[in-house]
């Protein structure tokens, strides 16, 4: 998948204090896994069994919404406040968790909570990976 993230960081024309290469791969991790749960909320709202969905739908919601957060925050470079970003990296992992273990609830039955689980660990191990390598 091409995506502008990393050519956008490289232009970047100041230091960046944290490694550009796992930074681009951390923000992409996010905006697929936000994009993931945005889609995974709306096909459970779609099955027929949406009254057994609600948590799911829930989690999937809030952890779009951290991810896609996190995701923007991060594309911001202009006086940096680590203790800001690994709070959101840190709470964006809690927030894969939750949610890679709700939708792994649903996912022998659902094919989409079954993706959705899958780009929420890669997810949570981007950040947690980013978080470990912050000074």
């Amino acid at each position: 998948m091409t995506t502008t993230t990393k050519p956008m960081i490289e232009a970047y024309p100041a230091e960046i204090t944290l490694d550009r290469t796992k930074l681009a791969a951390t923000v992409n991790a996010l905006i697929a896994c936000s994009e993931a749960c945005t889609s995974c909320a709306d096909a459970c709202l779609s099955e027929s069994s949406v009254a057994e969905l609600t948590k799911c739908v829930r989690t999937n919601m809030d952890c779009a919404d951290i991810c896609g957060t996190t995701a923007r925050v991060l594309s911001r470079h202009t006086a940096y406040d680590a203790n800001i970003s690994r709070s959101l990296l840190e709470a964006c992992a809690v927030a894969c968790r939750s949610c890679g273990d709700e939708c792994a609830v649903h996912a022998g039955m659902h094919d989409h909570c079954r993706v959705c689980a899958e780009a929420c660990r890669a997810c949570e191990q981007a950040c947690r990976d980013l978080v470990a390598s912050m000074s």
